[in-house]
């Protein structure tokens, strides 16, 4: 990986935005790839670097956006055979590119999406031990004492262990931000008492978690704080079938959403429908292109394509 590249990498990691690092193991000549190249796939389809020419990069880009949604790495055959058959091997898919120059490329997707967030208001000693132990599982934990401070987007949990203080505002803009898991860290008691001064539909109340945590007969702060990470396990272990599992939150859905796919009028082959692949408007509809040379062939003769 080229330094700017690695550096893109990096930057994008810190902005918790999701991307898939394909790299070329095996190159097979005649190809304009080799291997070690690199490239970054984004969610818009946008692809940084290189893994190939303009047919390759189309496949890469299909396959690399379908799994924003599983959150699986796959090592990804091209080949310029027109249909080939389809491994037995979990994790390889084999793609035919028949607009191939030659050769077959063999590419690794792996998926790069943001680590699980925890939002933990307040500094009472189970939020204190909240971060400590989230951070030991790899969660990225966010403490915080502001009540006015907005809860970040893409959050899959919201805990508050304040002790009384600023509890209902903050559960508010948890529930009415559709965070998947919203806990309360007080007794059966109190957090009835503060549910019911919440100015929130019931629908909206009966998501809050109090006393959070699962009933492990945790004492200390340390082991409650394991009680109500493994709630948040357990809530993200039913979540909706095809969310990726180290997607947080309904935030990030709309920008991992599942890219629509077009065949190609001129090769047949299956192209992701995002402004980044080729496209061409004819007739008031969108075509989209494995490569230039099949927008070209389009553009000289519509009509024996279909268009």
């Amino acid at each position: 990986m080229t330094a700017d590249l690695l550096a893109r990498a990096d930057d994008l990691r810190t902005e918790r935005t999701p991307f898939v690092l394909a790299t070329v193991v095996r190159a097979q000549r005649p190809t304009s790839a080799k291997a070690g190249d690199r490239a970054i796939v984004l969610s818009d389809g946008t692809i940084e670097g290189f893994v190939g020419g303009a047919c390759a990069e189309s496949t890469v880009r299909t396959e690399g956006m379908r799994l924003f949604r599983t959150g699986e790495s796959t090592l990804l055959r091209i080949t310029p055979e027109p249909d080939p058959p389809q491994p037995a091997d979990e994790g390889l898919v084999v793609v035919g590119n028949p607009c191939l120059s030659g050769g077959t490329l063999e590419i690794f997707l792996e998926p790069v999406l943001p680590s699980v967030l925890v939002y933990v208001f307040g500094v009472a000693p189970i939020a204190r031990a909240l971060v400590t132990v989230g951070e030991a599982v790899g969660y990225d934990m966010r403490p915080g004492t502001d009540p006015a401070a907005p809860i970040p987007p893409d959050a899959a949990a919201v805990v508050v262990a304040s002790h009384g203080r600023d509890e209902e505002g903050v559960l508010a803009d948890a529930l009415r931000a559709g965070v998947p898991y919203v806990g309360l860290v007080a007794s059966h008691t109190r957090g009835s008492g503060v549910l019911a001064a919440l100015d929130l539909p019931d629908e909206l109340r009966e998501r809050v978690r109090t006393p959070a945590g699962l009933d492990l007969g945790a004492r200390t702060p340390t082991e409650v704080a394991l009680s109500i990470l493994a709630e948040v396990v357990q809530t993200r272990a039913a979540r909706p079938a095809g969310e990726p599992e180290q997607v947080p939150a309904p935030a990030l859905l709309p920008m991992l959403a599942i890219a629509e796919t077009a065949i190609d009028p001129v090769c047949g082959m299956s192209v992701a429908a995002v402004p980044a692949s080729l496209h061409l408007e004819h007739a008031g509809h969108t075509w989209y292109f494995c490569g230039a040379g099949c927008r070209q062939a389009f553009a000289d003769d519509p009509g024996r394509y279909g268009g």
